[in-house]
């Protein structure tokens, strides 16, 4: 019995008429370090992750006092619980603009996706868990005649 392979133009390959997705690889950087950046809402984080001891950096600082909430804290690990990948990581990240909430699930997304690009076999379970999905709500905008978004002025009748 023979296999019969052909690739198309979108890299996905049909192996006996059976269309197969590419696989996906490893993407590192000259230190051997994965890169990602996540976002949620207006925050925006640059993420590296290398093999390591489990240390987070957050703008210089450690996670702690960066992320002084333990439910801060708890998001940003998420990841490396679903996948069971606790301590086995290195975190360096920067992150701009935002809150800190935003900036947590921003540096979760990060970390999600540099997490995958390390290790392409994690994807099914980051994307299952949600963690690769970029978080797309924003601040809705303050309409002219309205006191807010969409809070009203109060109404007089006299």
């Amino acid at each position: 019995m023979t296999v019969d392979t052909t690739q198309t133009l979108d890299t996905s390959v049909r192996i006996d008429g059976v269309l197969q997705a590419p696989k996906r690889e490893q993407k590192l950087d000259g230190f051997g370090r994965a890169y990602a950046t996540g976002k949620r809402k207006n925050a925006v984080a640059r993420v590296w992750i290398k093999p390591g001891s489990g240390k987070i950096l957050v703008n210089g600082r450690d996670q702690v006092t960066y992320f002084a909430r333990a439910v801060l804290r708890m998001v940003i690990a998420q990841p490396f619980a679903a996948s069971s990948r606790d301590g086995q990581y290195d975190v360096f990240c920067t992150v701009r603009g935002g809150g800190l909430s935003g900036q947590a699930g921003a540096v979760r997304h990060g970390i999600s996706k540099a997490l995958e690009a390390f290790e392409p076999d994690l994807h099914k379970i980051l994307k299952h868990a949600g963690f690769l999905t970029r978080d797309s709500r924003i601040v809705e905008r303050k309409k002219y005649g309205h006191r807010k978004a969409r809070r009203r002025f109060q109404f007089s009748k006299r």
